[in-house]
C-alpha cells in the first residue's frame, strides 16, 4: 500500500466517522474531549484525583460513542478515562419537538 493509498483510506474513514457522528449526535447529552479522544455520552462523572503531588482526572462515561478510526465498534456502555491533561465537557442543547 502506497502512502497515497493510506492517506486516501484514512480520509475516507474520517469522513465515515464524521457522517456517523452527525447522525448520532442528537442521541447524546454531553460532548467530552480529552487530549486523545472525543466522546459523546449520556452520563458523565468526573473526579479529580491527587496522588503523590500529581493531579489527574478520572472520567466515567455511560452510554457513549467514541470518535476513533481504529475501533471496530464506537458505541460503548461504559468508559473509564484517566488523564493528566485538560478535559472539556459540554452539555448539548437539543431543540424540543412540539
Amino acid at each position: 500500500m502506497s502512502d497515497e493509498d493510506l492517506e486516501r483510506y484514512e480520509t475516507d474513514i474520517e469522513l465515515q466517522i464524521y457522517k456517523e457522528y452527525r447522525d448520532v449526535l442528537s442521541m447524546f447529552r454531553y460532548v467530552v474531549e480529552t487530549e486523545r479522544r472525543f466522546y459523546l455520552a449520556n452520563g458523565v462523572d468526573v473526579n479529580t484525583r491527587r496522588v503523590d503531588g500529581s493531579v489527574y482526572f478520572e472520567l466515567e462515561l455511560e452510554d457513549a460513542w467514541v470518535w476513533d478510526m481504529y475501533r471496530p465498534a464506537r458505541f460503548v456502555k461504559k468508559v473509564k478515562v484517566m488523564t493528566f491533561r485538560d478535559v472539556n465537557i459540554e452539555e448539548l442543547e437539543h431543540p424540543t419537538k412540539l
